[in-house]
């Protein structure tokens, strides 16, 4: 069974910075799409970061800047560095795996608080 574990989510202050992580696990991690969502209280998920096996990567615009998605393929590991966190980034930030729509797969998340 596919395991997506996030870690790193925490409460911040405006201004600060954090690192996501998450370890996939049974899954051949180099040829997934590796991605980041985030859904707000009342809010739909939506895309934050994704980046291709190739290396390539997407961001919101909302995040473009301040936030850098990598990968470590070694590791089977995706990150999120999170510099210069605003209010309106806390969200739970969920890890996803995608190769296809049905190898389509989902961490249970991880909360990021930024707050004063």
């Amino acid at each position: 069974q596919v395991q997506l574990v996030e870690s790193g989510g925490d409460l911040v202050q405006p201004g600060g910075s954090l690192r996501l992580s998450c370890a996939a696990s049974r899954i051949i991690f180099t040829i997934y799409t590796m991605g980041w969502y985030r859904q707000a209280p009342g809010k739909q998920r939506e895309l934050v970061a994704a980046i291709a096996r190739g290396g390539s990567t997407n961001y919101a615009d909302s995040v473009k800047g301040r936030f850098t998605i990598s990968r470590d393929n070694a590791k089977n590991t995706v990150y999120l560095q999170m510099n210069s966190l605003k209010p309106e980034d806390t969200a739970v930030y969920y890890c996803n795996a995608r190769l296809s729509n049905v190898n389509d797969y989902w961490g249970q998340g991880t909360q990021v608080t930024v707050s004063s």
